[in-house]
């Protein structure tokens, strides 16, 4: 990797030897003897990272660092000392130094501090320089949908990214969870720092304590060097774990001190390191019942669970099909250079009629399906894929626009009467068709008990009891209940 390095090290003989191992490397490699000596070289050229001795003649290695700090924060900064402290090492620490190390003492211990803070120093450039196209593209308004379902998860969006609390977003496969915590992240006070995602669902249970704490060299067979785990890399930004349910119960208990004590060590280490960031958790998986069964930490539950977003499926927000179809739509004609693509009336009216199982998801990969095959400029019913020819169309004619089902429309089977020939229960049918109204009422205001009261024309006290008589509770995870 090519990257700039200026040693600063008042032993001229020390100095050139690091210079050496280094240049040898492939690395560009100056080197210097007094503060004064670095002062004027940082200020004519740019250095990726300043390693520098803890005595250096002139000014003392802690001004010369702080100045380094304030001045240039974009170079990463490391000092060495054949006499480490602890006292010294918070002391740097706290000015802004990557790491305060012992002197290395062979080639190899060099270089993999040096590889070390270049790796943190890359991904943190990275990050930087995708920033202004990240908030672009996960700012809330990039989000598509106008249903009141999604109106409550936008509600909820802009009142917990104002804060520091941890999130837990729940809900079904392919509904949208990691763009909600994107989201959150680049309209919180973070925004500037990392945002680190991390499957939990993903990765062995036996790498993933690695993958998220770091390891130190020689902590298991096949560890040659120190490794910096995903909350180092997230320092100061939001660590995103998606599919926090499929984590075993001993990295449930790791997890509970980050959350609790904002410390942690890595895999093999000794070294106790603080944790400056924010953790947003996502699951399609009912965590409540995961707990009752006692595969969930209880107090893990409450820590992650101080503010829930329940992101609704597909089939519970019809309304946004169209949207999202014409989002979809227009990014793949620029992605896949097709042009502009349209979907024929009837199309659409499959489109409404399906039910999602894999929701979103589901949606875009099916619409990139038929973007490529479709012949023309217009996707037609015979482009569809088999599961949804068979559905009903909605419209009498072709050429008429599809009507668009409402969240909280009467289901189609109680849309007419029907008698059985052996006759039927009537207060049962009406018990049961009142309990769809209450629940469809809950659907279109978000489960907000006093517009959906308003909505049914009822006082919200009378609406209450009959959710509590029918125990009627929202759809997904029992935290909402």
């Amino acid at each position: 990797m090519s990257a700039s390095i200026l040693v600063v090290e008042k032993r001229q003989a020390q100095g050139a030897r690091f210079q050496q191992i280094l240049t040898a490397k492939g690395l560009d490699a100056s080197a210097c003897q007094s503060a004064e000596e670095c002062l004027a070289l940082v200020e004519q050229n740019y250095y990726d990272l300043v390693f520098m001795a803890d005595h250096l003649a002139g000014q003392s290695t802690a001004d010369l660092q702080s100045t380094l700090a304030r001045k240039f924060p974009d170079s990463i900064i490391i000092v060495v000392s054949p006499e480490p402290s602890v006292r010294a090492a918070v002391e740097y620490m706290r000015q802004g130094a990557f790491n305060y190390l012992p002197e290395p003492q062979n080639d190899e211990e060099l270089l993999e501090a040096v590889d070390q803070a270049l790796e943190y120093q890359r991904m943190r450039l990275e990050n930087a320089e995708h920033h202004q196209e990240m908030s672009r593209r996960y700012d809330i308004q990039n989000i598509v949908g106008e249903s009141r379902p999604m109106q409550e998860v936008f509600r909820l969006i802009h009142k917990v990214a104002a804060t520091d609390a941890s999130v837990l977003i729940l809900g079904e496969s392919g509904t949208g969870k990691e763009l909600v915590a994107r989201a959150i992240h680049y309209q919180s006070a973070r925004r500037d720092k990392p945002l680190v995602p991390v499957n939990c669902g993903a990765i062995p249970s036996e790498l993933l304590e690695s993958e998220l704490f770091g390891h130190d060299k020689g902590a298991f067979t096949g560890a040659i060097k120190t490794r910096l785990g995903r909350f180092e890399l997230a320092e100061g930004g939001t660590i995103f774990l998606d599919e926090i349910g499929d984590m075993s119960p001993m990295l449930q208990v790791k997890l509970l001190r980050v959350l609790q004590d904002h410390q942690f060590e890595r895999v093999g280490g000794t070294k106790t390191i603080n944790a400056d960031i924010r953790i947003i958790a996502a699951t399609h998986r009912n965590l409540k019942k995961k707990v009752e069964e006692g595969t969930f930490r209880e107090d893990l539950y409450y820590r992650l669970n101080v503010v829930p977003i329940w992101v609704p499926p597909l089939r519970d927000r019809r309304s946004d099909i169209p949207l999202l179809c014409r989002h979809f739509l227009e990014r793949l004609g620029k992605q896949k250079g097709l042009g502009d693509k349209k979907l024929h009336p009837e199309v659409s009216d499959r489109l409404l009629r399906y039910d999602w199982p894999g929701n979103v998801r589901e949606l875009e990969n099916m619409l990139e399906r038929m973007v490529i095959l479709c012949e023309g400029d217009t996707v037609l019913p015979q482009d569809l894929p088999a599961r949804l020819a068979g559905l009903k169309p909605l419209v009498p004619a072709l050429d008429e626009p599809p009507v668009i089902p409402q969240e909280a429309a009467c289901p189609p089977e109680l849309a007419t009467a029907q008698m059985p020939e052996d006759g039927l229960d009537f207060n049962a049918e009406v018990e049961e068709f009142e309990r769809q109204l209450i629940v469809k009422a809950l659907e279109r205001t978000g489960w907000v008990k006093n517009q959906a009261a308003s909505l049914l024309k009822l006082n919200r006290t009378t609406l209450v009891e009959k959710i509590k008589k029918k125990g009627i509770t929202p759809p997904g995870p029992q935290e909402f209940a």
